[in-house]
């Protein structure tokens, strides 16, 4: 008898068929069988499925003789299946990879539910995935397993079949299955979750819902939109046939009328001339089904009202009057802006006319994202070291809060923000300033980059157009020339800067300023840097950081932390940081993997951190000044290599121990190579290349020549005689005792691609 049973209905999905099954078969979880049924489909749907099946003996195909519609084909599906949990996929859907083998770890963990609700995430058909906005319904919240009164927030979720696991016992003993027509998932999901006796959830998304451009059911103009209110009215009549639910009347006339006001309000849906009869309908549901005591939002209210007195008139008065509004508002919207814009530029050529300010510099990192990097260890020594210089940092609204006290705050695009542009005699950035900035006589730039150099940047993005993009190499160069001062930590980033930045610019090989900080920080500052993070006194804090994919339109994720820290054991913490670049964080805040992508400083999560797990990033060269354990976790090298390109070979020269995989990462540290004597000898090879000028005075040393003008900088401090702070885990005696289980010998892919 198979763990889970995965059952496919098929109809008119032939472009997506192949690609359903093969994320079901090449999962590392291999107890299964898949069921695909054809249901009929006049396309090449069966034929798929019977390729499928004599491939892999775990397929079983089901071949409808006439096509009855998404229920009954779950229904022949349900009818053959052995496993211990029933998973529905649809055929233009995809599970996510070691989707099953998390399902199985969490109903190991919680008990054998019956059932298991798990996430999703919408891919749309341009390449963009958009987790469940309501995911934070899923996060581990009191005792596992539960019943519905204990979370019914559950209800708020998407009803539908696809987003939960079902104990088969429990299904066959309560007689589920699904009706026909659309909107099947309706009288399925909610007498399921209310009649369940234990339930769990999963914060992981395991299911890929694909939005078709065209073609899906819910983009399809059908009278067959009207099934939604037979499958209320199964609702309801469960719901009166036992005694027991009758406190979930409330909470389904609410979610019924938000369901029929979205079927109304879905323009592609209805056929045109039926809408008025929907909302005469949906207005004898309302009376028939009505149940106060849920108390509405005044939005709510309003469809409440709508629906309730049959308001179809009132509805397109009110959707026109609102298009007018907006349309309105954006006209107005553009022109305000085109003279906004204009006005400012005129701005910017008058304060170019007026005499600069000496002792004014403005700074900027990551496009205004904040206070940090280079640049902001540079500020920092701007008001240390030259005072008489009065400091500005440009910073988007949203990221205010990141800026320390000092600067003067400047938000892009304002006149103040063009003013200290056109009048400021120092400018330091790591990126580019705006396009139409115009550097005067007299002016400093100084480009400090985002840290020294793996992956391809500059002229050698020529041959990378995966990674490159719409990159206007052109527009690269201008701003080059520009530059005054390169600050450069190492020979390795000079070389490369002045081969793909080319130009007349001052290289000031110094070091890496934002890794002064790491030198100069104490134990006490470690302590308390812990201690806002919520690390426990004796664990071991791995921050995990990987790079951004550039070539990739969706970022994926190569690790599944939950899984992770589970194996590792209760000692070990996760701090993960996504890319700025990147939308998403990698993971939601719970138990011992602590989101950490909007705190405002890496240099204090290297701090806080004992050990490095990154991929391609540049921060494993800053890490490894700190001289703390470092572990590469690079699944898809080749890939990365081919679309981006790396300067050399990061598995040849490694700054400590290799994986490739989710389960050899856990080896790593389950096994303590993580700090061993091969991993040291890495890291001091890799320091000795990367790290000869970090000693806790490039910053210092920058300031003293550009702003000071002095020759005689302080000199570097040895390698040898360099003391960084040590790590909280460096006073345990020995590596922490881990939980991990015996390994499978199955090979684990480890991509989740959300």
């Amino acid at each position: 008898m198979p763990r889970f049973s995965v059952i496919v209905p098929a109809y008119q999905v032939q472009a997506y068929l192949h690609e359903c099954l093969e994320s079901v078969l090449s999962q590392s979880y291999p107890d299964l069988e898949l069921i695909a049924v054809d249901d009929c489909s006049p396309d090449a749907c069966g034929a798929v499925i019977d390729e499928f099946a004599a491939r892999d003996p775990r397929v079983r195909a089901v071949h409808l003789p006439r096509n009855a519609g998404l229920g009954p084909a779950r229904n022949a599906g349900l009818q053959r299946a052995t496993g211990d949990y029933l998973v529905f996929l649809d055929g233009d859907d995809t599970l996510t990879p070691d989707a099953l083998m998390t399902m199985a770890d969490r109903l190991k963990e919680t008990g054998e539910p019956d059932v298991l609700v798990y996430d999703y995430a919408r891919t749309y058909w341009s390449g963009q995935a958009v987790r469940n906005r309501v995911a934070a319904q899923l996060t581990e919240r009191g005792p596992a397993p539960f019943r519905l009164e204990d979370r019914p927030g559950l209800l708020n979720l998407l009803m539908v079949a696809w987003n939960k696991a079902y104990r088969r016992e429990f299904v066959e003993r309560e007689g589920f299955a699904f009706p026909p027509g659309y909107y099947e998932d309706t009288p399925w999901t909610y007498p399921v979750l209310m009649t369940a006796e234990s339930i769990a959830t999963l914060d992981r998304v395991c299911v890929h819902y694909r939005q078709r451009r065209v073609g899906g059911i819910l983009r399809t103009t059908s009278e067959r939109h009207f099934d939604v209110f037979d499958q209320y009215d199964r609702v309801f009549a469960y719901v009166d046939a036992r005694p027991e639910l009758e406190r979930w009347r409330p909470v389904l006339f609410r979610r019924m009328v938000d369901h029929l006001t979205t079927v109304y309000a879905r323009r592609e849906r209805l056929p045109r001339g039926s809408r008025a009869l929907f909302l005469r309908r949906a207005r004898a549901h309302y009376r028939r089904y009505r149940a106060p005591g849920v108390p509405l939002p005044p939005r709510v209210r309003v469809h409440h009202t709508l629906i309730r007195f049959g308001l179809h008139r009132t509805y397109r008065t009110l959707r026109l009057a609102r298009a007018l509004h907006h349309g309105t508002a954006g006209l107005a919207g553009r022109l305000l802006g085109t003279l906004r814009s204009t006005a400012l530029r005129l701005h910017y050529r008058v304060q170019r006319l007026l005499p600069l300010r000496t002792d004014r510099a403005v700074f900027s990192a990551h496009d205004g994202r904040g206070h940090g990097c280079n640049p902001g260890a540079l500020e920092s020594a701007f008001r240390d070291l030259a005072p008489h210089v009065r400091t500005a940092w440009v910073v988007r609204p949203e990221h205010q809060h990141a800026v320390p006290p000092g600067p003067r705050r400047l938000v892009p695009g304002t006149a103040a923000y063009w003013t200290a542009l056109a009048r400021s005699a120092y400018l330091v950035s790591n990126t580019d300033f705006e396009p139409g900035l115009v550097k005067r006589k007299g002016q400093t730039l100084v480009q400090t980059r985002a840290g020294t150099p793996l992956k391809h940047m500059g002229l050698d993005l020529l041959e990378r157009p995966a990674a490159s993009r719409s990159t206007d190499f052109a527009r690269v160069l201008e701003g080059v020339d520009q530059w005054d001062y390169v600050v450069s930590a190492n020979r390795h980033s000079t070389l490369t800067w002045e081969r793909v930045y080319p130009g007349r610019y001052t290289t000031l090989e110094y070091g890496q300023p934002r890794t002064d900080r790491l030198h100069t920080a104490t134990e006490q500052d470690v302590a308390r840097l812990r201690e806002s993070l919520g690390v426990p006194e004796g664990a071991v804090a791995i921050l995990y950081a990987p790079t951004h994919r550039d070539h990739r339109r969706t970022q994926p994720r190569l690790l599944d932390l939950e899984r992770v820290v589970r194996r590792l054991g209760p000692r070990f913490v996760i701090l993960a940081r996504a890319h700025p670049l990147d939308d998403t964080p990698l993971a939601v805040t719970s138990g011992r993997v602590v989101d950490v992508s909007g705190h405002p400083s890496v240099e204090s999560l290297c701090l806080a951190s004992d050990a490095l797990v990154t991929d391609y990033s540049s921060l494993m060269f800053d890490y490894a000044g700190l001289d703390r354990p470092i572990v590469l976790h690079i699944p898809d090298q080749e890939a990365y290599e081919a679309a981006r390109g790396t300067y050399f070979d990061v598995a040849a020269f490694p700054p400590g121990a290799l994986a490739r995989s989710e389960d050899e990462l856990i080896d790593i540290f389950a096994t303590g190579h993580w700090r061993g004597s091969r991993s040291a000898q890495l890291r001091a090879a890799f320091r000795a290349r990367f790290c000869p000028h970090d000693d806790g005075h490039a910053a210092e040393r920058v300031v003293r020549r550009v702003v000071l003008g002095e020759t005689e900088l302080p000199p570097v401090i040895p390698p040898a005689e360099r003391r960084p702070v040590p790590s909280a885990a460096a006073a345990l005696d020995r590596p922490p005792l881990t939980t991990v289980p015996q390994q499978s010998a199955v090979p684990l892919p480890v991509a989740d691609r959300v």
